[in-house]
């Protein structure tokens, strides 16, 4: 079964939890404890009727306050798809967290209010999405119900946003009419909304195409670890471990080495004690090559076919997680996949106005701030372009004092 990972996004109050808990409540995806413990709740909504927010408000905080903090993340599947829900903060102290939860992401639910339209909040995270490079975006115009499911409201609110997904350069956008209380075409087609002809959310999320990159021209495997048993059993055996990020690698394919430059030639894919012919995109296994070849942990596997960049000095886009500000005078670590190394900032290019979209130019650079730097390692990278593939370009920056993530990194362009 395929697995779409979706993440939902929105002003503090729009219903993200409560619409995640609906989706959840009328796919009849929750445990029998769960289920008990939502009708013993003394949370209720106005009408009566069970907050169905109780599900995803997992922190003491989050129920006292009736706002998500930290990411919760759902699961549940139906009988076409399996899904990973990342329900993430609206408030903008937030920024961090939900640009965590929205790394993995193929698709993100922004909800506006139907009663309050595209606001600032609405800017951030489009921005964000747009940032992070998710492919599929879904506007849910929720609590409809509080707006008598206006047709016009509707099609006022569609036309605003999509003048803001042309000006942060969002495509493949759907717009549905929903009431996560109600239940209005979250699950099931809703007859208070005649003039929608459009999907349900949850049929939207079953159909809609995940696009995966299965190209053997594109593959990228980071060695993990090398596997040497040493026994008499295996006394010449040599593996490198790891898991295909992109593309797909099959025996007798041709790689090459990067960063040394060396070539060689898959022999033998192993996994679990089997042998396969090919590994794809997800998958973990340990390869061995014909050649004998001085490989270690942080070294990449490639098709020859694939030319990726190697470069120490980056321009990338950084999102600061830490609430020390970022030092330009001091070394810190980059993690790329599995490559460590040194780096410094050289510079502060820009920051982004996450609600207005505007660049400012500054050298202070606070937690959550957004914007571009250029960075020098002490060892080359091997990577690609963020916006061309996500899995090989990003990576994270790490205080070496205190080994706490301090900074995420799309990596955007080669500055030597």
């Amino acid at each position: 079964m395929e697995i779409l990972k979706f993440i939902t996004a929105g002003s503090v109050d729009d219903g993200k939890s409560t619409l995640i808990g609906r989706l959840l409540y009328d796919t009849e995806s929750i445990l029998a404890d769960q289920l008990e413990a939502l009708h013993r709740s003394n949370r209720k909504n106005d009408d009566g009727t069970i907050d169905l927010a109780i599900l995803t408000d997992g922190l003491k905080a989050e129920r006292e306050q009736g706002i998500t903090i930290d990411v919760a993340y759902k699961y549940f599947q139906t009988d076409k798809r399996k899904f990973i829900i990342a329900d993430a903060p609206g408030h903008i102290q937030y920024t961090r967290n939900m640009v965590t939860g929205a790394s993995n992401s193929d698709l993100a639910i922004i909800l506006i209010d139907a009663r309050k339209g595209v606001v600032e909040q609405t800017v951030r995270h489009s921005f964000l999405v747009s940032l992070l490079e998710i492919p599929q975006v879904v506007v849910a115009i929720n609590k409809m119900d509080m707006m008598d499911y206006s047709e016009d409201t509707f099609n006022s609110i569609v036309k605003d946003y999509e003048a803001l997904a042309a000006k942060v350069t969002l495509k493949q956008v759907t717009y549905i009419p929903v009431s996560a209380l109600k239940g209005d075409n979250i699950v099931y087609p809703s007859s208070n909304t005649p003039w929608y002809n459009g999907q349900s959310l949850l049929d939207h999320l079953e159909t809609v195409q995940i696009v995966a990159d299965n190209s053997s021209t594109h593959a990228y495997f980071p060695v993990q670890w090398v596997v040497r048993p040493q026994t008499d059993e295996l006394h010449d055996y040599r593996g490198y471990a790891g898991r295909v990020l992109s593309g797909s690698l099959k025996v007798n394919d041709q790689v090459t080495v990067l960063p040394s430059g060396f070539t060689s030639t898959i022999e033998q894919i192993d996994l679990l004690e089997q042998q396969y012919d090919e590994i794809q995109a997800g998958r973990s296994a340990t390869i061995l090559l014909k050649d004998d070849i001085d490989i270690s942990r942080g070294d990449i596997l490639v098709s020859s076919a694939h030319h990726p960049q190697v470069s120490q000095l980056i321009e990338a886009d950084l999102c600061w997680m830490d609430t020390k500000p970022l030092d330009t005078s001091l070394t810190y670590l980059i993690q790329h996949n599995s490559k460590v190394t040194r780096c410094k900032i050289q510079e502060v290019l820009y920051k982004v106005n996450i609600n207005t979209l505007e660049k400012e130019y500054s050298e202070e650079f606070k937690l959550n701030d957004i914007g571009r730097i250029a960075v020098k390692t002490a060892e080359p990278l091997v990577f690609d372009f963020y916006q061309n593939n996500k899995a090989t370009g990003g990576a994270i920056i790490i205080d070496s004092r205190t080994n706490v993530t301090v900074g995420a990194l799309m990596l955007r362009a080669n500055a030597e």
